[in-house]
């Protein structure tokens, strides 16, 4: 299928499955006059990479993944590679909520003093 027909199969832009080529999450093949030509299952790939790219995985880390091959009815197939970056993602996402969290106690604080000090009505 034609890169037209993929983005409207997926609701994905040419431009953006144009970017998924050159960050090599796509290989789509070249017909005789240069258009590129995806396979049959090119849509759900997509919707992985989409699904993937939704869980926090960047575009490095999918493409660090693909040796390990998805698999249908899974993003990844399990080996050495991809759990060590999902790991490191889950981990790295750890790191952001307890900032997060450490954040929001600050301003908990903030924010009380901030309504104790109002005047009355306000």
């Amino acid at each position: 299928m034609l890169i037209g027909e993929l983005a409207r199969r997926t609701a994905v832009s040419t431009r953006l499955l144009r970017y998924y080529e050159e960050q090599g999450l796509l290989s789509p093949q070249r017909d005789s006059l240069g258009y590129r030509s995806y396979a049959d299952d090119a849509p759900e790939r997509v919707g992985r990479i989409r699904a993937m790219l939704a869980a926090g995985l960047s575009t490095e880390d999918i493409r660090g993944l693909l040796p390990c091959e998805m698999d249908h009815g899974a993003w990844i197939q399990s080996c050495d590679k991809s759990v060590q970056i999902v790991e490191s993602r889950y981990s790295d996402l750890d790191s952001k909520i307890a900032e997060l969290e450490r954040q929001r106690a600050l301003l908990t604080v903030q924010r009380a003093s901030i309504r104790d000090a109002m005047p009355a009505g306000q």
